[in-house]
């Protein structure tokens, strides 16, 4: 059976008939998605052929397969901005998928896009992050330059195709093609993408839709987050255009900490509803929705949308220019803030010994680690390894492995926070 096929639910286990399958949830996709949407009946299907699920379709399948991994469980334990030990209330970079996922869902839902496919590629984008954020991953690609480099949406891809062990039959977790499409145009090293990708210029529209619901995330939140550390005041991000817009309005009498939220949510339900508005004008100007018959699309619309030079979903010039131009700002207050790159030079000098080590004593990594150096290169087996593991893992490997060695933590963030009117 194909992965698309409907299928009633199975009889036998004392389950009513008036139950909806399946097959109810993909006629509802037919009815109410937009011809450029995909749709998981019409799925190009998984690697290894699979039973289809009698309730869920293909797309649902792959969000829970995605949510049952481990790579994502560990998340929770990976770092945002801030590193995970710094206070209970930052993003990590578990909380931050999770809202990128909310964000994705809302723009997919309104645009009458496949908000299935959509949510499992947003929650799905950073599974391959390192520990200690992208100091950690520019430390693995300074480690892997001569095999190969490290990048952690590659990563993400890999993890989801070869790394993830949770079925007998196959490596990985099978998911669709365009689940799988879409994690991987997350990459900006198109040259390393697998030759079944090679035909499209672009991912699904869902899956643009991700990439920008990530941008919208955490440009917002790393600005909620680095307010509320106290490294980076209200004075920093004045700059900000979209900043000065609705702080205006969120600090009008409000407390600090509900303004800050206030915050928060003008500026994302703006980008968002940008995001919105542009992408239906793209789409319609596309042409990708006009019946042109058996085109070079096929005739189908989601099939013509992908092999569209440029993107369907996007941000008006005015508004991405002031993202672009908040970004810039938490970049170069917040990102490169002596405290933040003080707590991350902490974590990632502890990852050379590691890669070291393990180099020379291969036998110091789990049993199913070990197992992929007969058919992979020993170095990127243990670059798989490091990558994977959480902040708090490495610190205890590393005291494992180099007993006596100093605690890598940088001083702890102040407890006490800047009065309100101090800070703006």
């Amino acid at each position: 059976m194909s992965v698309g096929a409907a299928t009633a639910p199975p009889r036998g286990l004392g389950i009513p008939e008036r139950i909806p399958g399946r097959a109810c949830a993909e006629a509802a996709e037919a009815e109410r998605l937009r011809p450029a949407a995909q749709r998981s009946a019409t799925s190009a299907g998984r690697r290894w052929p699979e039973e289809g699920d009698p309730y869920r379709t293909a797309y649902q399948r792959d969000r829970d397969r995605i949510i049952h991994s481990s790579a994502f469980r560990r998340l929770q334990y990976k770092t945002q901005v801030f590193i995970n030990h710094e206070g209970d209330h930052f993003r990590t970079r578990l909380t931050h998928t999770l809202e990128v996922a909310q964000i994705a869902r809302t723009t997919a839902r309104t645009l009458r896009l496949n908000e299935d496919l959509t949510e499992a590629v947003a929650l799905a984008h950073d599974l391959g992050h390192t520990p200690f954020g992208h100091a950690g991953e520019e430390v693995l690609d300074r480690l892997m330059a001569e095999h190969g480099g490290f990048e952690h949406n590659l990563q993400s891809y890999r993890i989801v195709t070869e790394l993830e062990r949770a079925y007998p039959g196959f490596p990985g977790l099978n998911l669709t093609r365009e689940t799988r499409h879409g994690i991987l145009d997350h990459s900006r090293r198109r040259e390393k993408a697998p030759a079944e990708f090679g035909a499209f210029r672009a991912p699904p529209v869902e899956a643009q839709l991700a990439d920008l619901a990530d941008e919208i995330a955490y440009s917002a939140h790393d600005m909620e987050d680095g307010l509320a550390s106290g490294l980076i005041a209200v004075s920093d991000l004045e700059a900000s255009a979209i900043f000065r817009r609705h702080w205006r309005t969120a600090a009008d009498g409000a407390d600090r900490r509900v303004a800050v939220r206030l915050l928060l949510r003008g500026v994302i339900a703006d980008l968002a509803t940008d995001l919105i508005h542009a992408t239906e004008e793209r789409i319609g100007a596309s042409g990708v929705e006009e019946d042109l018959g058996s085109g070079p699309g096929g005739g189908g619309s989601p099939e013509r949308a992908v092999l569209l030079r440029g993107p369907l979903a996007g941000l008006t010039p005015e508004r991405e220019r002031e993202r672009r131009e908040l970004k810039a700002i938490l970049h170069e207050s917040l990102y490169r803030h002596p405290r933040v790159l003080e707590a991350a030079e902490a974590g990632t000098r502890l990852l050379p010994d590691l890669f070291e080590r393990y180099l020379d004593a291969p036998a110091e990594m789990p049993p199913h680690f070990r197992g992929r150096i007969e058919t992979g290169r020993l170095e990127r087996v243990v670059c798989d390894y490091i990558a994977g593991m959480t902040d708090r893992f490495v610190e205890l490997e590393h005291a494992r492995l180099f007993p006596g060695s100093k605690p890598a933590r940088a001083a702890a963030l102040p407890r006490s926070r800047a009065p309100a009117a101090a800070a703006s």
